[in-house]
């Protein structure tokens, strides 16, 4: 059974990205990435982002279709993978880079920073507390971490939840990193 969800701004608005329905991937809704859009501003110019739970793209390709400089999805889900890659074809979009494999090694590996880092893993999954300790190391600074979850996630120092809210079953968070903290990876 075929998914499909439709990009909301930006250059490719309207347009919709399709992907086979799986158990667990659940695009983020319209509204929610709205409020996102409207937390962060409409456009992306020049900004870097990385996708690390891309699933139907939905985030990613709307960051892009906003004039992100790059977008980075990284796909564990094989059809989901395949997926991502046709519809970066179908778009013509060459501001993404399509990685296939877990969110956490591919964080551990890259050495690239970036402006807005997108975390909806799936939910009761607990990778929320494996991937957070990485995240300041890969983040620019007064960059921002977008987090969709069902529980919430209470990230403590030097993290700042900056916005948040409910849409449906899901909490959204906004945070940034405390301008004092010289945060950087745990091993």
């Amino acid at each position: 059974m075929k998914g499909e969800v439709r990009i909301i701004g930006g250059c490719w608005r309207g347009r919709q990205l399709t992907f086979e329905a799986r158990p667990g991937l659940r695009p983020t809704p319209g509204r929610a990435r709205e409020t996102l859009f409207n937390w962060l501003g409409q456009q992306l110019p020049g900004w870097r982002c990385l996708d690390l739970y891309a699933g139907s793209g939905a985030l990613g390709f709307e960051a892009a279709s906003r004039g992100a400089e790059f977008v980075t999805l990284v796909e564990q889900d094989s059809r989901a993978f395949r997926a991502l890659v046709a519809n970066a074809r179908r778009f013509q979009a060459l501001n993404l880079d399509i990685q296939s494999g877990k969110a956490l090694d591919w964080l551990k590996r890259t050495q690239y920073t970036y402006d807005l880092i997108f975390l909806d893993p799936p939910y009761d999954s607990g990778e929320l507390a494996l991937i957070w300790p990485w995240l300041a190391s890969r983040l620019n600074p007064s960059g921002w971490v977008y987090c969709e979850s069902a529980q919430g996630m209470t990230a403590g120092l030097p993290w700042h939840e900056v916005r948040y809210t409910k849409v449906g079953q899901a909490r959204l968070q906004l945070f940034q990193l405390r301008a004092e903290s010289g945060a950087g990876n745990e091993d």
